[in-house]
């Protein structure tokens, strides 16, 4: 039977299959943002947050799975998952305001400079209470 993983290195490895699925997410995200701004004429706030929803349908199921490992059940996980996305809307939502809205800071600076920020939020979020206390399911192939 392999050793388990030290905690650094499990620590390393959840963080980087966390911004590996981040990125994919942030597709959607930026995607859904981007299209609605150029695309739509829409506020940019209101088609960030939009865009913070697509994003966060994408981020639940591949985290859950590549990044967490996660087998505590979909009734459990989802509400958690829900509650820690809902303060990333609303720290989304307020770090936009600010910086886009009150400081003119071109928009998708000022989206880059907030997904860094709420990352770090739901990384930890997620690890220490959506999915914690679950053993990891093994690695799925990519």
């Amino acid at each position: 039977m392999p050793s388990p993983q030290p905690p650094a290195s499990a620590l390393k490895r959840q963080f980087s299959a966390f911004a590996g699925v981040g990125l994919v997410s942030a597709l959607a995200h930026y995607g859904v943002l981007v299209a609605l701004v150029e695309g739509a004429g829409a506020p940019v706030v209101a088609a960030t947050l939009a865009g913070y929803v697509a994003g966060g349908v994408v981020s639940y199921a591949l985290n859950r799975r590549y990044a967490f490992r996660s087998n505590r059940p979909h009734g459990e996980a989802t509400w958690r998952f829900a509650l820690v996305a809902a303060v990333g809307f609303v720290l989304t939502g307020l770090a936009m305001g600010l910086l886009h809205a009150r400081w003119a800071i071109p928009y998708l600076l000022a989206q880059i400079i907030t997904t860094g920020c709420v990352m770090l939020w739901s990384f930890a979020a997620n690890r220490w209470w959506t999915f914690q206390g679950h053993r990891e399911i093994p690695p799925a192939p990519l």
